[in-house]
């Protein structure tokens, strides 16, 4: 009855636009029938919860009946989160300000929540400092995130007050990533992203900077390269939101493919000892960075977008990530 309900819902506030803008895309790239695409995309949304973005993101229209049961569409993805996520807590991490202090000791940097009466503190906080990252504490895909250089130029009174009536109250010292990591883009702070179900981790990915922008994320220009779990390395190419494919950054020239993220048992550790912090959220993506000496959180999501795991590029035989996770779901009742 759920995803029943859920499927309607999810109709009723379609863009039906959109929707069949993703059909002549598919017939364009595809060469099918866009009668068959149509009717394709609505057996998909009932039978597997696939709305038409995951039909064209994941390019279901290329998989048979077998391979379409392994990917973990919007519909699933939505039900993993009910099933081990309670409500209550998502303010932790909804919350910036409130996942910072909850997770402090993982964090390995200094940070500040403005207030109405802390700009002295905002002071002692700049003081010696070159630039500083300031944040919204509610917002996803890097909105509103900014890199603010600490020159001669800069009033910290006025900045101050911007950030207040901007409702920019989260400051942060810049964190310092490891040069192999930095290599490939040196603006960004290029995070691992470990997603953890049940304390165990099921699945990462680099993601990586592009175009000179401060954020890794996928929606401002980023790429993304999936990890192998078992050992820490890239070995499938990494792409854009484009679905363009790269095996070497193409702002940077450096390689991607092949390369081993540092400190990756150190990661894992990492995110499956925060996951027990809240047990009551159990479905977690953390975005960790990985410095020269430790590797330490920026913050961690519980609504896990499950639009990264299974690019088609990235797929083994074609094949989603469903049954590794209900295997640990089946191993954690």
């Amino acid at each position: 009855m759920g995803k029943v309900k859920y499927l309607f819902k999810r109709i009723f506030r379609m863009n039906f636009a959109n929707f069949f803008n993703t059909i002549n895309e598919v017939n364009k790239k595809s060469g099918k029938p866009k009668i068959w695409i149509f009717f394709d995309c609505i057996f998909c949304g009932f039978k597997y919860q696939a709305g038409y973005v995951d039909y064209q993101l994941f390019e279901m229209y290329k998989m048979n009946q077998s391979e379409r049961k392994t990917i973990i569409t919007r519909g699933i993805n939505n039900e993993i989160m009910k099933k081990y996520n309670d409500r209550e807590y998502f303010k932790y991490f909804n919350d910036k300000a409130l996942f910072n202090e909850r997770f402090d000791k993982y964090l390995h940097r200094k940070w500040l929540y403005l207030t109405d009466n802390n700009y002295r503190e905002f002071l002692d906080f700049s003081k010696g400092k070159k630039s500083i990252i300031v944040k919204p504490t509610v917002g996803s895909c890097g909105k509103g995130v900014e890199k603010i250089e600490l020159d001669d130029k800069i009033d910290l009174e006025d900045l101050y007050q911007k950030l207040m009536e901007e409702n920019t109250r989260l400051v942060e010292e810049v964190a310092v990533q490891c040069k192999e990591i930095g290599k490939f883009h040196p603006n960004s702070i290029n995070t691992v992203r470990v997603v953890t179900l049940k304390g165990e981790v099921v699945v990462a990915f680099l993601r990586i900077g592009n175009m000179g922008n401060v954020v890794d994320n996928f929606n401002h220009e980023g790429l993304v390269a999936p990890i192998d779990i078992s050992d820490g390395t890239i070995k499938f190419v990494a792409i854009d939101k484009k679905h363009n494919e790269y095996e070497e950054h193409p702002f940077t020239k450096e390689r991607i493919v092949g390369e081993k993220i540092p400190r990756w048992s150190e990661i894992v550790v990492l995110c499956e000892k925060a996951a027990q912090e809240i047990p009551e959220i159990g479905y977690i993506g953390w975005d960790v960075c990985v410095g020269e000496e430790e590797v330490f959180l920026i913050e961690g999501n519980e609504f896990p977008g499950h639009d990264l795991y299974q690019l088609p590029p990235h797929r083994n035989g074609n094949i989603g990530l469903l049954p590794l996770f209900k295997k640990i779901m089946e191993e954690n009742k």
